[in-house]
């Protein structure tokens, strides 16, 4: 990760154009190729960003500029570097989820037909170099398809996923990959970003699917 503080200004280019003025900011650039923009007056939430996949080309005046494959742009003219450093922080062992979490996993996995007539499980915990997506499956027509399961789900849960299908679908033995964010309550702006994406909702009743009674054979 490179941590850069600068005093810059900011323009982005897309499907709508937005502009910073000049102000000292948080530039973070992460090993997945993301930038963003930080101010100090909020707790997490970037001020601009550019998702990826897309690619930095450093000026020799002191403009970056951000493309990802859209082409959109997002465009950082430097006036002063007050900080600049790169740090390895290596693969992150991933969020550990609750017990309820982990149980809607476990249960979703169990009786992935949940998600539709036809549904097979691949695996639990599908590891990627990003971390591991939660259930990876197949659909009765046999396309591949990831799934990230939250007990709230926001916007932030929709981005994670984002990234997993970006990099799934690079891979010629799963792609396509589509996906499916799963929870108990999906959030309405986190519903319009997954729309938006061609990412399905689904909400999931925890209680119903605890009480749901296992036709599974058993010895006692």
């Amino acid at each position: 990760m490179r941590l850069v503080i600068a005093r810059c200004s900011v323009d982005y280019a897309g499907r709508l154009t937005a502009h910073l003025p000049s102000a000292p900011r948080l530039i973070l650039v992460k090993a997945d190729g993301s930038v963003s923009i930080h101010a100090d007056d909020r707790a997490y939430k970037p001020l601009n960003w550019m998702s990826p996949p897309c690619t930095l080309k450093e000026g020799d005046n002191g403009v970056w500029t951000v493309i990802n494959k859209a082409g959109e742009k997002l465009i950082i003219t430097m006036e002063e570097v007050l900080h600049d450093s790169s740090h390895e922080l290596g693969v992150d062992p991933g969020l550990i989820k609750d017990g309820v979490e982990a149980h809607l996993q476990e249960l979703l996995a169990d009786r992935i037909e949940t998600l539709g007539e036809g549904y097979t499980l691949i695996r639990r915990e599908y590891p990627t170099a990003i971390g591991p997506v939660d259930i990876l499956c197949r659909d009765a027509d046999g396309q591949t398809v990831a799934v990230e399961l939250k007990r709230r789900g926001e916007i932030d849960g929709v981005e994670q996923l984002t990234r997993y299908l970006e990099l799934l679908n690079r891979d010629p033995h799963l792609a396509p990959v589509r996906g499916i964010f799963a929870a108990q309550e999906i959030k309405p702006q986190a519903r319009v970003l997954a729309t938006d994406r061609g990412i399905g909702c689904v909400v999931l009743d925890y209680n119903a699917m605890r009480g749901i009674e296992d036709d599974k054979l058993r010895l006692f």
